[in-house]
């Protein structure tokens, strides 16, 4: 009879969890290093690699591991840091845009090197090139199956207001 705890499915999820934890803990020392926090650095990111580098608030949200509020919690703290400005929304007075400043840019820019360093060297560089690029293929088609609004205003145009995301 089968071990139903040999399976492989158990495999695979026990080992992205470990994978995470491993990353996250070499990340969160070098974020430190740089007073931000994992999510500042999230935050900043999602920004910056936006158009404008800006996003809606609850575009932020969708794309986070943030509630609304969460997101306006970090928000203010990063606004009150100076990396970080509120705009509001031209088309929809109920919104307004996170937008990253030069300061914010400028933070980032300290970070980004080492980041990179530590992706390449514990994450992608382990992975020959088309092994990285089915994993990336993978990780894209699961993300967008569990989390479907991760990309939410990331393509610059508005979307209505009464969207799911």
């Amino acid at each position: 009879m089968k071990n139903v705890l040999d399976d492989s499915r158990l495999t695979a999820i026990g080992l992205l969890y470990e994978v995470h934890a491993g990353l996250s803990a070499r990340f969160a020392a070098q974020f430190e290093e740089h007073g931000l926090s994992g999510v500042e650095f999230e935050v900043l990111t999602r920004l910056a690699r936006s158009p404008n580098n800006q996003l809606r608030m609850t575009d932020l949200a969708a794309q986070t591991s943030l509630s609304t509020s969460g997101v306006t919690r970090v928000v203010d703290r990063m606004e009150r840091d100076g990396l970080l400005t509120r705009r509001a929304c031209a088309t929809d007075r109920r919104s307004s845009f996170a937008v990253v400043t030069a300061a914010g840019m400028q933070r980032l820019d300290e970070v980004l090197p080492g980041h990179l360093r530590i992706i390449d060297e514990w994450f992608t560089g382990q992975l020959e090139p088309a092994a990285l690029q089915a994993m990336l293929d993978g990780l894209r088609r699961i993300r967008d199956a569990v989390h479907p609004c991760a990309t939410a205003g990331s393509n610059g145009e508005d979307r209505p207001a009464d969207a799911a995301c």
